[in-house]
């Protein structure tokens, strides 16, 4: 069944959201880099990643079931960030709309009684659940830790360690 033009509308959107999302986290990471927390600015540059492939899924998705990509321009972001704890809590901020916009996409797609839609954005509401509790757990830590500069480089050390794993593809990462 093609996919109603209601499902993929607002799935352009999505896509449109999601390549916002990667080059807020892409800005987030320069900002971090200019100020020496290079650990931080990694685990950005990973999300910038993730993000990206989030796009990909919903772009392959639209044009399996038949759908037209229309991919407007994608709004600047900000720069001006002064602190790791703003930065964060604004990430937070911007996963609690991303998901809101997932669920939205899955209210239309039920109305629009499009399970094929409904079963693949099962996996990106599983998905938003992990964005938002990343990004609140690490402004938690910013939090607790204030003005201790100890504590921001031994939280700027942890986030170095992440690496990008493309989540999107099938068990073993083999792309279907």
């Amino acid at each position: 069944m093609k996919i109603s033009k209601k499902v993929e509308e607002a799935i352009n959107k999505q896509i449109n959201a999601e390549i916002y999302s990667a080059y807020l986290y892409l800005g987030m990471s320069a900002r971090f880099t200019e100020l020496n927390l290079k650990g931080m600015a990694n685990w950005l540059y990973v999300q910038a990643q993730e993000e990206m492939t989030h796009a990909m899924k919903f772009y392959r998705f639209n044009l399996e079931r038949g759908g037209h990509a229309k991919l407007p321009a994608i709004e600047g972001v900000r720069d001006d960030w002064k602190t790791p704890l703003e930065m964060f809590e604004a990430a937070y901020e911007h996963e609690q709309k991303v998901s809101a916009m997932i669920n939205n996409i899955v209210d239309i797609a039920l109305a629009e009684r499009d399970h094929a839609s409904a079963s693949m954005l099962t996996w990106f509401v599983d998905e938003q659940v992990e964005e938002e509790a990343n990004a609140s757990e690490i402004a938690d830590k910013l939090k607790l830790i204030g003005e201790s500069k100890e504590g921001l480089f031994m939280l700027d050390k942890e986030l170095s360690t992440r690496v990008f794993v493309d989540s999107t593809l099938p068990a073993g990462g083999a792309q279907a």
